[in-house]
């Protein structure tokens, strides 16, 4: 793997404390490695993970909303850019350097305002019907001096015309008058009476191929006419040849109906519209309409995935939005084996302990690096949490020792501690149905069943009953909206070590069915039942 690469570590959706803290904790672990790893959440944290990131001063993780390819995971082509008031002779030099046939148009900060292709300098070049092809509105001096190589012997910028056509004087002097009219750019070899021919007729500019030598009358004279006179070291063929080449990119470039991307589209959404315009390639722009690069449908044959990493979770159900175009490189978790699936074999990490945060502290430990204070105290926070403070069915001796020797490198009080932090989280004091619901939410699917189950712990059993009403509505509404078998409130009582079940859906027998309980009322108190990874989800499969 390239050091380089981004590697997210997250969580599930819903996330709880342990998901949080062993994500972080993960990260830095990596970091430590040399991996460039970032820590991520996949929803807004509980009140608990809030106080337990303030308790250890360590900030809240970056939001990640899904890792489905982008067009800035690409190595897309670098873009070339040029100026409006550039030369197409510019460009086209550009063009071949860079082994390319499309160019930006920018303004002085790189924003994008045109395309300029190699069809598009063709047409100007080989339109062989169109003699006024220079001038201040397609042209500059400077450009006209700057592509042929030339001097200026007489004349300033301001002289230089609006239009005119553009004349070989190769006939002889007294021939000239049906050729040639007033502000014409005539080109002209080094016999003096033709350009004082042309002076005479008022023309705008001369130019002398050869580097021929300029006599005294003939600058003189235009002096007195304004006219500018330029000296080309080029053949009167070449020079005419590389005079329209001398064309400003703003005549020529395309501004109506540009296709671009933005850099953070995703590959997926922009396929439709490659297949739909069969262009060669697409400019590529950020948020500001600056410039970035070009793609092309090449481009998404080789396109690199995001890496991710997983954390408390190995379900698809869980997981971040996207996760079938991503590259799965790790999964660390402590729940029953679920859907996930990859296209190469990677390290999977599974145990059977109380939290993902015994296993990574333990991965700190058995690769002789010390966590921070901080991370140590978040890990143990962790394990406090997923285990109810070792009360839970799903503890095993490893998560005890593991949380006292982080409690000993952060220096914390492991009972005083979960008294402040149970106290903090098991608060639903202003939340609405949604947001209890929401907290600790997991989404199941065992054969064609699919159902869900919430888990709120607190010191209070009787917390939600003024809200009762609500609650129910609310576990309808998702019943019937994704269309669940069963969606379970359960409310744990840390004191009591028992649960209240409230229960919406048609497949509520399967309650009664795995605890051989009768549910009266939508409702059930399981004594004894505090874990839904233990307790619930292995009885509701062994059912079904």
């Amino acid at each position: 793997m390239n050091t380089n690469d981004v590697v997210y570590v997250t969580g599930h959706r819903n996330p709880d404390s342990d998901s949080i803290c062993s994500a972080i904790a993960y990260a830095e672990y990596l970091k430590k490695n040399g991996v460039n790893a970032v820590a991520c959440r996949l929803g807004d944290i509980t009140r608990e993970t809030a106080f337990i990131l303030d308790y250890f001063d360590v900030e809240e993780p970056q939001i990640l909303k899904n890792v489905k390819t982008q067009i800035s995971d690409l190595d897309i082509d670098p873009a070339v850019p040029v100026t409006s008031d550039s030369t197409i002779q510019k460009a086209w030099t550009r063009m071949k350097l860079n082994n390319i046939k499309t160019l930006p148009v920018v303004d002085e900060d790189n924003h994008l305002f045109g395309l300029i292709t190699l069809s598009d300098i063709a047409n100007k070049y080989l339109d062989i019907l169109e003699t006024n092809v220079i001038g201040s509105r397609q042209s500059t001096l400077r450009n006209v001096l700057e592509t042929l190589n030339a001097t200026l012997v007489s004349g300033c910028a301001e002289c230089f015309p609006e239009s005119g056509k553009l004349v070989i004087a190769a006939m002889e002097s007294n021939e000239m008058d049906p050729y040639i009219e007033k502000s014409d750019i005539v080109i002209v070899g080094n016999r003096q009476d033709a350009q004082l021919k042309a002076l005479e007729c008022k023309v705008s500019s001369i130019i002398v191929t050869g580097n021929a030598k300029i006599s005294k009358e003939v600058i003189d004279m235009a002096k007195s006419t304004n006219t500018i006179v330029m000296s080309s070291p080029h053949d009167t063929f070449t020079t005419s040849r590389l005079i329209t080449q001398s064309i400003m990119v703003a005549c020529i470039m395309t501004t109506e109906n540009l296709i671009r991307f933005n850099i953070d589209d995703f590959v997926s959404d922009i396929k439709t519209k490659m297949l739909q315009t069969r262009y060669r390639s697409y400019p590529v722009v950020d948020d500001n309409n600056v410039i970035k690069g070009f793609i092309s449908r090449y481009h998404l044959i080789s396109s690199r995935k995001k890496k991710v990493i997983l954390v408390d979770h190995n379900e698809k159900s869980q997981t971040v939005e996207g996760i079938e175009e991503a590259e799965i490189l790790e999964i660390i978790d402590h729940h029953r084996y679920g859907d996930i699936q990859t296209a190469y074999p990677i390290h999977c990490k599974l145990e059977p302990v109380g939290s993902t945060a015994t296993i990574i502290a333990n991965i700190f430990f058995e690769n002789a690096i010390r966590p921070s204070r901080s991370i140590a105290g978040l890990l143990c926070a962790a394990i406090i949490s997923d285990t109810m403070n070792f009360k839970s069915p799903t503890t095993v001796y490893k998560d005890r020792m593991t949380a006292e020797k982080l409690a000993e490198i952060n220096g914390i009080n492991i009972e005083e501690f979960a008294t402040k932090m149970i106290q903090e989280g098991s608060s639903i004091v202003g939340k609405t149905a949604k947001e209890i619901i929401h907290e600790d939410y997991k989404e199941f699917q065992l054969g064609t069943h699919k159902f869900a189950i919430s888990q709120i712990k607190t010191m209070d059993i009787h917390c939600v009953d003024s809200i009762e009403k609500e609650i129910f509505d609310y576990m309808n509404e998702l019943a019937e909206e994704k269309k669940y078998d069963l969606v379970m409130l359960v409310i744990t009582d840390i004191i009591q070590e028992g649960s209240l079940a409230l229960i919406t859906g048609e497949r509520y027998d399967l309650i009664e069915k795995a605890f051989n309980v009768e549910v009266k009322n939508n409702r059930v108190f399981l004594p004894g039942l505090v874990s839904r990874k233990k307790q619930i989800i292995p009885e509701i499969s062994s059912i079904l």
